[in-house]
Formats: C-alpha cells, sequence, structure tokens
C-alpha cells in the first residue's frame, strides 16, 4: 500500500514536471520565435501587471510598514478611540498625492470603523469645498468633517521638530485621531490650570504639555481663583502645579468645596531647600491623608534608576495600575527631575478618612532624602533617610457611600499627587539639549493618563507611539526580499532576454 501511494505521487510529480516543459516549449517555439507573437506576449504580461496594480490600489491593502516605531501604522491607541464612534464623518485630502503616506495612514481607520470615510480631491472639482473651508489655491490640506463640525490640517500641522537632532518628527496620527475625536464628541472633559501661586503656567513653561492635552480632545483653560472666587462648575479635573506660596483663604475655602463636590485634581509637587510654612495647602493635603511636605530632594545611589549617572535624575520603579499599566521601564519609563517624597498618614487615618491609596512610582530602595544642601557627596551621610520613597500616588477619597437599594454609585473625589512637577515642563533636561522634559521616554504618557483617569476616560490611557525620526528597521526576512527586488529580479529580466535573443538567433 505504502509503494502504491509512492508510485502515485512519483507519477503526478512527472506530470507536473511535463506539463510545465511542455508550456515552456510551447512559448519557446510558438511564440519566441516570431517577432509579433513575442510582441504580444510582453502586452499580455504588462496588461496582467497593470491589472494586478488597479485592483492592489482599489483594495487599499495597507502598505508594509518598515519604520522603527510603526509611524505609518495604527495604533492600538488611536484604533480603540475611533472604532466606537457611531457618527458619519469624512476626511478631505485636498491636493495630495494619491501615493502620500498619511493618505495611506487615513485609509486604515476605516478598517476600523466603516463610519469614517477619506476622500482624495482636488480644489478645482470641490468648489464647494474651496469656498466653505476658504482653502488657499495650491495649498494641500486636509478637512475632517462631521455634520457642521469640522477641523483643518495643514501639511505643518502633521510635523513637529525633534530639539535634540534636529530631524522632522510625525505627528500625522495624534492629529488625525485628535480631529476625529474633536469632530465626533459633543462634549470635551475641561482641564482647569491654577494660576497665580506657581512659577509654571499654560503660557509659560508648560506650552507643549498645554498641546499634548488638547490633542487628546480636552478644553485646556487657566484661571484665577482670586477673580472667579471658586473652581469653574464644568471643571473635570484641577491641575495645581508646584505652589511657591501658601494658598489664601479665598482660594482654600474654594478648593475644599470643589473637593466635596466630588472634584478630581492633579498636584505636582517639587523638592525644595527648605520647608515652607504652608498651613493652607497642608489643609488641602489632609483632606487626602498627605502628610506636609518636607524640604529636601531624593537622590539615588542605584545606577540603573538615574539617568546619566546623575543621582537627581531618577528613572522610578512603575507600579502596574490602572494609570501606568501601559507604562513600563522596558520602553523607557519616566524621568523624574529633583524629585521629593510623598509621605501618606497611618492606614487607620486613611481608614477614618475613607481614603483608599494606591502607588504609582517608587524610587530604588537604595534612594536617600537629602535635606542639607550644603553637602556635596552623592553618598548618603549619617543621619540621612535611606529607603524606597513614594514619588507618585493615587488617593481615592469616598464622599458618599454606594447605595445598593437606589443603585447610586459612591460620590468620590480623586488627588493623583507626584513629588515632581518639572517633568512635565518645557524646561531642557540639560544644556547640551533643547528639547522638553515632558518629551523625553515616557513622561508625557504618564500625565496625559492621569488627567484621562481623572476624567473618566479610561480608553485614551494608552502608551503613545513615539513620533521620532523614521528609522528603517527591516527584518532579515524582509531585508533579503526587498533585495531580491531590487538586484535579483531586474537580473533575471536581463538574463531572461539574453537568452531569448540566443534562442531566435540560432533559429535564424
Amino acid at each position: 500500500m505504502k509503494e502504491e501511494n509512492e508510485n502515485k505521487q512519483l507519477i503526478t510529480v512527472k506530470t507536473k514536471e511535463k506539463a510545465s516543459h511542455k508550456f515552456i516549449e510551447i512559448i519557446k517555439k510558438k511564440w519566441l520565435i516570431n517577432g509579433t507573437k513575442t510582441t504580444i506576449l510582453i502586452a499580455m504580461i504588462l496588461a496582467m501587471f497593470f491589472a494586478i496594480n488597479l485592483v492592489m490600489q482599489n483594495l487599499e491593502l495597507t502598505p508594509i510598514d518598515l519604520s522603527q516605531d510603526q509611524l505609518f501604522t495604527l495604533t492600538e491607541g488611536s484604533k480603540d478611540k475611533v472604532k466606537n464612534i457611531e457618527a458619519e464623518i469624512t476626511m478631505y485630502f485636498v491636493e495630495y498625492a494619491e501615493d502620500d503616506t498619511v493618505l495611506d495612514l487615513a485609509r486604515q481607520y476605516k478598517k476600523v470603523n466603516d463610519k469614517i470615510s477619506v476622500e482624495l480631491v482636488k480644489a478645482n472639482d470641490r468648489p464647494d469645498l474651496v469656498e466653505k473651508y476658504e482653502i488657499e489655491s495650491g495649498t494641500p490640506i486636509i478637512i475632517v468633517e462631521c455634520g457642521p463640525k469640522y477641523k483643518k490640517l495643514l501639511q505643518s500641522d502633521l510635523y513637529t521638530q525633534d530639539y535634540t537632532t534636529y530631524e522632522t518628527i510625525n505627528v500625522a496620527e495624534e492629529k488625525l485621531t485628535s480631529a476625529i475625536q474633536s469632530v465626533s464628541t459633543s462634549i470635551a472633559p475641561k482641564v482647569y490650570f491654577l494660576t497665580g501661586y506657581s512659577n509654571l503656567s499654560l503660557d509659560n513653561g508648560l506650552q507643549y504639555l498645554s498641546v499634548y492635552l488638547q490633542n487628546e480632545v480636552n478644553e485646556v483653560q487657566s484661571f484665577d481663583i482670586l477673580t472667579t472666587g471658586k473652581v469653574p462648575e464644568d471643571c473635570n479635573a484641577l491641575v495645581i502645579t508646584m505652589p511657591s506660596k501658601d494658598f489664601d483663604e479665598l482660594a482654600t475655602n474654594a478648593i475644599i468645596e470643589y473637593i466635596n463636590n466630588g472634584g478630581n485634581i492633579l498636584w505636582f509637587q517639587a523638592a525644595t531647600a527648605q520647608k515652607a510654612d504652608t498651613p493652607n495647602i497642608n489643609k488641602i493635603l489632609a483632606m487626602y491623608g498627605i502628610n506636609p511636605f518636607e524640604g529636601g530632594i531624593i537622590r539615588e545611589t542605584d545606577t540603573s534608576k538615574m539617568l546619566s549617572g546623575s543621582p537627581d535624575l531618577i528613572l522610578p520603579n512603575i507600579y502596574s495600575t490602572q494609570i501606568t499599566k501601559k507604562i513600563t521601564s522596558s520602553q523607557g519609563g519616566v524621568i523624574l527631575v529633583n524629585a521629593t517624597k510623598v509621605n501618606t498618614v497611618e492606614d487607620e487615618t486613611l481608614e477614618e478618612l475613607k481614603v483608599e491609596k494606591t502607588t504609582l512610582l517608587t524610587t530604588s530602595e537604595n534612594a536617600y532624602f537629602r535635606t542639607n544642601f550644603n553637602l556635596t557627596s552623592d553618598e548618603p551621610q549619617e543621619g540621612e533617610e535611606k529607603s524606597e520613597m513614594t514619588v507618585g500616588q493615587l488617593m481615592t477619597k469616598t464622599l458618599v457611600e454606594a447605595n445598593e437599594e437606589t443603585a447610586e454609585p459612591a460620590k468620590t473625589s480623586k488627588l493623583i499627587i507626584y513629588g515632581e512637577t518639572y517633568f512635565i515642563s518645557d524646561i531642557p533636561l540639560s544644556q547640551n539639549s533643547m528639547a522638553p522634559v515632558v518629551s523625553f521616554r515616557q513622561n508625557k504618557d504618564l500625565v496625559l493618563n492621569s488627567i484621562a483617569y481623572l476624567v473618566d476616560r479610561e480608553e485614551d490611557i494608552t502608551a503613545r507611539k513615539s513620533t521620532g525620526s523614521v528609522t528603517y528597521t527591516a527584518t532579515e526576512t524582509e531585508n533579503n526580499i526587498i533585495l531580491m527586488i531590487i538586484f535579483i529580479v531586474p537580473l533575471a529580466i536581463i538574463l531572461a532576454g539574453i537568452i531569448v535573443w540566443m534562442i531566435r538567433r540560432r533559429k535564424k
């Protein structure tokens, strides 16, 4: 039985080989001898090539993305943000080329959600769009439209500059996803920054962060609490950056009222050279079980937890939480500059305050806290605290318990507090770099995820795509295929031409 099967397989193989040889002989004898038939054969091959190319274009297949950071492939984060949109959205690419990489990227949204369509148009063919959106002649522009709402994106909006390498940075996906969200959402969360008490503001030191927040479809504003008398009623998250002085009574009472109404706060502290007298600030933090901050700075001794051998540039341990679950040390982690420790009261007191704490970031157990800034040694000295210290904490305060009978959820107020403020700023990390520290590693992700958590948009918590310059990173197999297409295929065509020429010459 086994020999019979082997014989059948052998006969099948020989039959296929004969058929293959017969086809080749027909091509040589019937086609290649006659010049007219050769011409027809070439024409047929070209026609097949163009037909296949046309079909592939109509299929709108996703191009192979060989860039290091997959700049031309939609991230899972963008897919999650657009997949459930139910409104009809049209992206008009005006005066763009058919082979433009941004156009290829945009077409991938349609594969995630068929409510999103992409149209490549010429200004001359759509005078209605030119008039409606005041499009300048010959200027490539993207219009993202959803009913009466729209957003315009110029080519310059899709790129920015890497101030470290001075290379162009691609931010097309962020901009497109943000535009789709902004035109399809009816309400954008409102994030307010408290002014009047800090050296950092949206106009001074936090301009990059402001742009990043708006790209995530948040309405971002500053407000002076001494002018308004209260925290705005539509505030979804209040941001407080390193107060340089104590709060006034008016500000203190307004913030306490905001907390008691279920408001959420994102607080950034920083190391100070001396202990400041801030009873009103301490009063607010005590509502969440946070002890007063001490004058001093955290320094690392674990070389794997510091940047460039600098004890003040800390690479903290990242705990797996809802906020930090997609931020990992393997992807770079975050960089803290001149951090201070976040201390909480005992667990029994937290229970009395109805506060639950969740640790986000800590130092290594070899870090130490320096209060005497006259010391120049990088090693901990006698009397200096040496331990693992918390530098990021989530505090959830229950104001009203959940009611099982009425199915009413618990009313809470959340505080996310970091013992560092410069990691979200435009300040350069070093004198040799113009890049803002917020753009390094996953600093941006941490603050944006914190905001997303506080405004109840946990679906926006993600590890955002690195937007560095494009780098060729094909695998060995992909590289071999590309080299074959570039060198071997043309060489094979040339050899085939020589063989055909020699066959025809011998037949004459």
